[in-house]
């Protein structure tokens, strides 16, 4: 009687030994997990492997023909090397064996086989150190099942170089062999509607087809048991949110949300409105507040934010706001207290705590938030300090949730009783990804433009055709400065000959990653422009200004006042300006290198000018060549102001992989078959189903499949880190 199942750990298995490095290289660490790791695709025995298109410096597994072996003696050392030469019937490359005499006796000439390694370089030729490697029946010996072998598809893993893929599918064949009965995730009717393999078949004709017409429907119904899965454990976690209760916050009659309306300078959009309702709606309500709004950058979602803020202080609690950077924290804070003037701002003394703050005035704002004094308070990670406490925290709003960690968040949401929570994004977040990602929350979406936008006209300055459009980008600056604009100019990093030297990029932390720039170095910091532009006639009378992550805070805090005051003409900065600085001066935005920022942090970055009555001017200054896929996220920026598209681009150019980061949502969301761009109607199919089946069967006691499944995907600590969601 085989002695596991999914839920088994695998060194019970296949070992210690090799369940370590299964864990090392791909975080595998149950049997469930193992058979998740799906052929990333299929070789055929007749079919040789291309070794001109190898990349370098990657493990890669191919199929290919022994050409030669030769042994001789080392000459600077002891030992012998066996050279061994294969080939695809077009290009060669080299095998090398140190010390391993006896393998001449399997590499024969005429010998194939499935080969593993890192790829390397030896004077000009491709080669494999130390491969490992697997060799195929002679035909000759294995008459009877050489027609059926030779159609048999050989899976390829996804693979390290210490875990080839011949090991993956040795220890993969072993657990299938030894795995016990599986109970099925997807509903009987589900499986029959749709013409599903049950859960068995499907894992074995994945990792073990007997021909290629096996491979598509373990496919179709892995992709689908993933979907539902995934949908049915966000469905759930709904549930449980719903289960809980939480304080109603409803807003008085001539209380502080009606005087902050009356003295508001303009009309509320319609999309601020109705969102603004929706959250009014959600703080009465019998469970605790879990939304999303979305919107552009500038659309009015702090507004909207404050506006819940006050009716939650109506009732004595507090808010507080979380924002990633001590750059947008301050920002906040002065925002919020310039929206509610000097009448509201004392009654509800907003107040800021980071962590860079002097001790003693750090030491006065937690008393102010700790007796409720403080009834908005906006920070940084200081929030989640355990000496952080507060009086009543009744609404927790997160903004930029990419940016913090599930833990992180829950961390904050435990100083309150179930307090209602907000999430802001400008992000926009395409349906599926939302859905999948995001799909336990309410999702609301600002989409009009509060009145009085400029709007922003882009351009791309393409060096790489027409390299003297660099000095005409300066030249545009200082003509905009002439008219009494401001410019911010953008760096891809802090010190860009530091980045060469040691390798590493010089932004810190709470900067997000550049995207890559297709291999080349990068060659503009804010030390190389700031050199530059006091070199320029042009510049000689404009006052220029750095700004990075690396300085301190109050440093970055005076920086950014002056620049809102007018006080700096052009500030040259990395991506610690990316979101929520708003100086309504700024007419200008350059983004130097901008192949290497992917598309969303473009759009953030374009979103900082053309907030006031002037009209915006972004250049993208790129040297990509035209056709790469660094030129196509510029050209794409370039062509749209529309955010929602933009995010639909980026989810096509990068896939959702990037696109989804880091689990959002809690659960283990790194999808392995379902994709979000191309199973949009699947994933909308999957969620149905799911609420479907808890609509009848809420504890899932008719569906032991399904129960063991979302067990297995989102097991204790996943769905602890669920309910942080």
């Amino acid at each position: 009687m085989p002695g596991f199942s999914l839920a088994s750990r695998l060194d019970g298995a296949v070992g210690g030994k090799t369940a370590t490095a299964f864990d090392k290289a791909f975080g595998v660490k149950t049997v469930g997990e193992l058979l998740e790791h799906y052929p990333r695709r299929y070789a055929r025995r007749g079919e040789l492997t291309p070794i001109a298109t190898l990349p370098l410096g990657e493990p890669v597994t191919i199929v290919a023909e022994v050409v030669s072996a030769n042994e001789r003696r080392m000459q600077n050392r002891r030992g012998s090397l066996l050279e061994v030469t294969i080939s695809d019937g077009d290009g060669r490359m080299s095998l090398t064996f140190f010390n391993q005499p006896w393998r001449l006796k399997d590499l024969t000439p005429g010998r194939r086989g499935i080969f593993s390694g890192k790829v390397g370089e030896y004077r000009r030729q491709t080669q494999l150190t130390n491969p490992d490697y697997e060799l195929f029946d002679d035909i000759a010996e294995a008459r009877a099942e050489a027609e059926v072998t030779a159609k048999r598809p050989i899976p390829i893993y996804p693979a390290t170089s210490s875990v080839p893929s011949t090991l993956v599918q040795k220890t993969i064949a072993l657990v299938l062999d030894g795995l016990g009965e599986i109970d099925d995730p997807l509903p009987d009717d589900l499986r029959a509607r749709r013409g599903l393999l049950d859960a068995r078949a499907a894992l074995e004709r994945i990792h073990r087809p007997e021909s290629d017409d096996d491979i598509p429907p373990a496919v179709e119904t892995l992709r689908m048991q993933e979907a539902f899965v995934l949908q049915t454990a966000l469905l759930q976690q709904r549930q449980f949110v719903r289960a809980l209760s939480a304080a109603q916050r409803p807003a008085a009659p001539g209380g502080l949300l009606e005087r902050f309306d009356a003295i508001l300078p303009f009309e509320l959009t319609p999309d601020q409105r109705s969102v603004g309702a929706q959250l009014a709606a959600d703080l009465v309500g019998g469970w605790p507040m879990n939304r999303l709004v979305q919107g552009e950058v500038g659309s009015g979602k702090t507004l909207v934010a404050l506006r819940a803020m006050l009716q939650v202080a109506e009732s004595g609690g507090q808010s507080a706001l979380i924002a990633p950077t001590e750059v947008l924290a301050g920002q906040h804070l002065r925002s919020i207290a310039r929206m509610l003037g000097p009448e509201l701002a004392p009654e509800l003394m907003p107040t800021l705590l980071t962590g860079q703050m002097p001790a003693a005035e750090r030491r006065k704002a937690a008393l102010r938030v700790a007796s409720g004094q403080a009834r908005i308070v906006v920070g940084t990670h200081a929030l989640l300090s355990a000496s952080t406490t507060f009086a009543d925290l009744g609404f927790v709003v997160v903004d930029e949730q990419h940016r913090f960690g599930v833990d992180q968040r829950e961390a904050l949401r435990s100083k309150g009783d179930s307090p209602h929570t907000l999430v802001l994004t400008a992000t926009p977040i395409p349906r599926t990804v939302a859905m999948t990602v995001f799909g336990d929350l309410d999702v609301s979406t600002i989409r009009t433009m509060p009145a009085g936008r400029a709007g922003i006209q882009s351009f791309v300055a393409p060096l790489a055709e027409k390299p003297g459009w660099f000095a005409r980008v300066w030249d545009r600056v200082a003509e905009e400065v002439a008219l009494g604009r401001q410019a911010f100019v953008v760096c891809p990093a802090i010190d860009a000959e530091q980045v060469a030297a040691d390798g590493k990029s010089d932004e810190p932390a709470d900067a997000p990653a550049a995207a890559s720039g297709e291999g080349n170095r990068t060659r503009w910091g804010v030390v190389q422009v700031d050199a530059l532009l006091a070199q320029l006639p042009s510049f000689g009378d404009i006052r220029v200004q750095i700004l990075h992550g690396k300085m301190a805070s109050d440093e970055k805090d005076a920086v950014m006042q002056a620049f809102s005051r007018g006080d700096i003409d052009v500030l040259v900065a990395t991506t610690v300006i990316e979101v929520g600085v708003d100086v309504p001066n700024a007419s200008t935005m350059v983004i130097l290198e901008a192949d290497r920022f992917g598309v969303s942090q473009l759009h953030q970055l374009r979103g900082r000018v053309g907030r006031g009555g002037l009209p915006g001017l972004c250049l993208l200054v790129t040297e990509a060549t035209p056709g790469t896929s660094a030129r196509s996220r510029v050209e794409a920026v370039a062509a749209t102001l529309d955010g929602f598209a933009l995010a639909e681009v980026d989810l096509e150019l990068r896939g959702e992989g990037d696109v989804l980061g880091g689990a959002q949502s809690g659960a283990r969301s790194s999808l392995r078959l379902l994709r979000v761009v191309t199973d949009a109607a699947l994933i909308t199919e999957a969620r149905a189903e799911g609420e479907r089946v808890l609509a009848d069967d809420p504890a899932l006691t008719r569906h032991p499949g399904l129960a063991a499944a979302l067990e297995r995907r989102v097991g204790v600590e996943e769905r602890a880190a669920l309910a942080k969601s």
